[in-house]
Formats: C-alpha cells, sequence, structure tokens
C-alpha cells in the first residue's frame, strides 16, 4: 500500500469523526455534556466503546509483537489479562458504588473529603502526570508507524507529524467532550475488533491455513506458552507476579483513573455501570487472547516467508512492534493493509481522545473549580476550557517528542512500568481512604509521601536481586509503591473524632 493510499484513506477517516463531533456537539457543547455527556450515556455504547480506549494501539502493536521477543514471552501477557480481569469486577463492586453514591464529576473529589485539601491536589496531579505520560507513549506507538511508513516518503519531520495527530483530535473533541467520545469511540472499537478478527482471517488465508488448522498450528508453535510456574524469584513472567499485577494495575489504572471512570459515571445510575464492566471485562479478555493469536501468526508467517524483524532507525535494533505493520503494509494485499490501518488509527485515538478529554476534565474541575455552583455561570468559562484542552495537546506533545528522542524499549513494557511508579501513590491514597475509617492524615505532609514512595521503589527495583534473593520485580511494583504509601499515610496519621460513611 502507497503512503499517498494511507494518507487518503486516514483523510477519509477523521472526515467521519469530525461529522459525528459536528452532530453530538451542535447546540451541546456546555460543560455538563463535556464532562459527563449529561448522564445519560447507554451502558452497552460505553462497554463497547471502553474497549478501543483500554487497549490502545498498544495492544495492537506491542502485544503481538512480543509474542515472538527474544525474552521468550509468548502468551505470557494471558496472565496479566486474567489479573486485569479480576481488577475490573473489583472496580466494579468496590469504587463505582462509592463514586455514585457522592454523585462525583472528578473521583478525586473523594480524596478531598475523604483526606483533605492537599491530599486532594496531590491525587489530581498524580492522574495528570500518569495520564500525560501514559497517553503519549500509547500515541507515540502510532505516530512512529505513520512516519516510518507515511511521512517520512513525504520528508516530513517526526515533530510536525505529532503535531498534525494532535490537531486532529483536538478539532473533534474540544467542544463535545465525552458526549462526542461515547460515539466516537464506539464507531472506532467496532474497526479495531473487526481488524483483529479479519487479520487473523487473511493471514490464515496467505498461509493456506483454515481458522482449525492455525489453532492447531498456533498450539503448537514455540510461541503459545502462556502460563509460567517456575523460577518464582527471578522469573518475572511468573504466574503470581504476572496475576498480582494485572489485578492491581487494573484497580489503579482504570479504577484510580479520571479516564475510563468518567465514562462509567456517563451512565444513567450504578446499575447500568457495573452492567458495562461486566460487559467489558468479557470482552476484553476474548479480544487480548485474539491479539495474542495474530502475533503467534504474525511469526509463523514472517519465518516462512523470510521476513525480518524491522529495525529502529536510531538504535539499530529489531523492534518487534514494527513487525505486524510491516507485513500489514509490505507483505500482504492491499485489503488487510486497509483493515490493519483503520485497525490501528482507531485503537490509538480512541485511546487519546479520551484522555485528552479526561485530563482536560480533571484540570477543570479538580484545579479550576468548574463543577462548583459559584462558577458555573463565570463568563468564559467554556473558552478557558477550551484553552487548557489545547494546553493537554501541547503538554502531550512535548512528551511525545522527548520520548521518541531516548527510547530504545518496548513501548508496553516501558508503559506498565512508568505506571507502577505513577500510580502507585494513588493506590495507597485509596486503600487508606476506604479502609482506615477510624483515621485521616495530615493532610499537608501528603504530597511528601506521595513523592517519596516511586523514589523509594525504584531504589527497591533496582536492587531486589540483592536483598530479596535474586526476586525480580515486574508489574506488581505497584503493590510495593502502594504499600509504601499506605506505611506512610499511617506514619502520618491520626485518629479521627468524625464517623466517616464513605
Amino acid at each position: 500500500m502507497t503512503p499517498a493510499t494511507i494518507l487518503t484513506l486516514i483523510v477519509i477517516y477523521f472526515g467521519i469523526l469530525f461529522a459525528i463531533a459536528h452532530f453530538t456537539s451542535k447546540n451541546n457543547n456546555g460543560n455538563d455534556a463535556f464532562f459527563k455527556a449529561n448522564k445519560n450515556s447507554k451502558w452497552y455504547l460505553v462497554a463497547f466503546g471502553m474497549i478501543g480506549t483500554a487497549l490502545s494501539g498498544v495492544t495492537f502493536i506491542s502485544v503481538p509483537g512480543e509474542v515472538g521477543s527474544p525474552n521468550g514471552e509468548q502468551f505470557k501477557y494471558f496472565q496479566f489479562v486474567l489479573g486485569n480481569a479480576i481488577g475490573f469486577i473489583i472496580v466494579a463492586k468496590i469504587l463505582l458504588p462509592l463514586y455514585y453514591r457522592m454523585n462525583l464529576t472528578s473521583i478525586y473529589s473523594y480524596i478531598e473529603q475523604r483526606l483533605g485539601f492537599y491530599s486532594y491536589k496531590t491525587a489530581a496531579s498524580i492522574f495528570l502526570i500518569s495520564r500525560t505520560i501514559g497517553s503519549s507513549f500509547r500515541l507515540y506507538l502510532v505516530v512512529i508507524v505513520l512516519q516510518r511508513f507515511v511521512f517520512d516518503y513525504y520528508q516530513i519531520p517526526f515533530a510536525v507529524t505529532v503535531i498534525i495527530s494532535l490537531a486532529l483530535i483536538f478539532a473533534y473533541t474540544y467542544r463535545g467532550g465525552l458526549k462526542t467520545i461515547i460515539i466516537t469511540d464506539t464507531l472506532q472499537t467496532f474497526f479495531l475488533v473487526s481488524s483483529v478478527f479479519l487479520t487473523i482471517y487473511f493471514i490464515c488465508q496467505s498461509l493456506n491455513l483454515n481458522v482449525f488448522q492455525a489453532f492447531e498450528v498456533v498450539k503448537n508453535s514455540n510461541y503459545s506458552k502462556t502460563f509460567f510456574f517456575d523460577d518464582f524469584l527471578t522469573n518475572k513472567f511468573h504466574f503470581v507476579k504476572q496475576i498480582l499485577g494485572g489485578i492491581f494495575v487494573t484497580i489503579a489504572m482504570v479504577g484510580l483513573d479520571q479516564d475510563l471512570m468518567q465514562k462509567n459515571l456517563s451512565c444513567a445510575n450504578i446499575g447500568e455501570a457495573q452492567k458495562n464492566m461486566f460487559t467489558f471485562t468479557g470482552i476484553f479478555v476474548i479480544i487480548n487472547l485474539f491479539f495474542l493469536s495474530v502475533g503467534a501468526l504474525l511469526y509463523i508467517y514472517a519465518t516462512k516467508n523470510g521476513v525480518e524483524i524491522p529495525k529502529d532507525l536510531i538504535t539499530g535494533k529489531p523492534r518487534t512492534d514494527l513487525l505486524f505493520p510491516e507485513i500489514a503494509f509490505h507483505h500482504l494485499s492491499i485489503v488487510p493493509s486497509v483493515i490493519f490501518l483503520l485497525g490501528l488509527t482507531a485503537a490509538t485515538f480512541a485511546t487519546t481522545d479520551s484522555a485528552l478529554t479526561a485530563l482536560t476534565t480533571s484540570f477543570c474541575v479538580d484545579f479550576l473549580g468548574m463543577d462548583k455552583t459559584e462558577n458555573l455561570d463565570k463568563p468564559n468559562i467554556i473558552r478557558t476550557r477550551h484553552f487548557t484542552h489545547l494546553g493537554f495537546s501541547f503538554l502531550m506533545f512535548l512528551v511525545i517528542v522527548f520520548f521518541n528522542s531516548i527510547n530504545d524499549s518496548s513501548v508496553v513494557g516501558m508503559i506498565f512500568r512508568v505506571a507502577s511508579y505513577t500510580y502507585g501513590p494513588l493506590l495507597g491514597l485509596y486503600c487508606f481512604g476506604l479502609f482506615l475509617k477510624s483515621k485521616t492524615v495530615k493532610d499537608r505532609y501528603v504530597p511528601f509521601v506521595c513523592v517519596s514512595s516511586p523514589a523509594l521503589t525504584y531504589f527497591i527495583s533496582e536492587h531486589s536481586k540483592d536483598f530479596l534473593m535474586g526476586y525480580t520485580f515486574d508489574n506488581e511494583l505497584i503493590i510495593i509503591n502502594g504499600l509504601i504509601t499506605l506505611v506512610g499515610l499511617l506514619l502520618i496519621s491520626k485518629t479521627t473524632k468524625d464517623k466517616i460513611s464513605f
């Protein structure tokens, strides 16, 4: 598929998104629509649209790519996914009811009521930093693909490609916000899910396999080992580590994250929100299994046809997350190439548009107080929101350009490693608030605890082999971070005389 064809398809794709944005935000672009979608989203649209938000381009490219990684990862990611599923259920049963009882717009308002002003600002700041970094990494992944296969052909610099991508996202989200995204993400998830199944079909066709034969080939290949029970101390792929990491990363990155919770809170009531979460969980597990199968089939195809893993243009090292686009664009026919492009674009932009809206919501509510009664009728409040939206777009641009200058490792691993450090303090704050009802904290000292915790966690991670008999951490590192934060909060805690009921 030529760069001109790819570019034409992207233009058509965004034309559709702009049309949706126009009709959803027409005469309805106020803060209530932007922040909460007027509190009337259909649970089945939210559930389906959340698939695109949760998966992103990272899942679309990096997860299949890591199946054949030299590290021998194979299907180990599915262990993490099973942990995710448990985490989603915990979020649905414990956190969602709390948020609905308190009728929150920003979920960090809970921390303000439970622990105080400084704790509240700290929690919101952690989210802003975490989500900006995480979403920038995700967008970076699709931008390097577009750069390599499209914009390099036209000699357009990487930074300009990033600006174009973020400008497109800003253009269709800045007015309607969440109300627009509920619809656009449903469409984008449809493209994503369809592309997974159709990609499997076309790869099987090119390998002269039917679906049942492909299943047997994947099962008997060197890529399908799923459960790892050997060497608990030194093996970071161990089942227990992956399950625990999956559970707590999900609680932190979903249940304590304004982005995905904002969509849930746009449902009419807690019953519909929980129905959405349970449905989403089932689809999430199945789709990830298919992504891993795509990865195995890609490596089988590459071996059969002599396709090499593309190398990073800067470091010269093989980049497994470029194998999928390499095969899709250069070795398959035009139809699977188009399908891959639509799936990749949908996966990444569904994540980024949602994150940009959540970042704007959090800053406007948590720092500018736009949900306060006294601020609702202030002049230029919508304009201020627009400038905030633009500001976060520019911030993501800076992060992506910076990350491009230093990155030399798998994006999927980097995202969850960063999450272990940035989301850990949120885990500690909410655990303290939910389970220690007889205590509160000396509020002014909370920021110091939340800054110190990631630093101590990093020290433990770097020296765990020496201190812990060779133990190697993976995603379960977030548990250590959360525990350190909890212990720190206990050290600055005091018994409260007031009865806490939330």
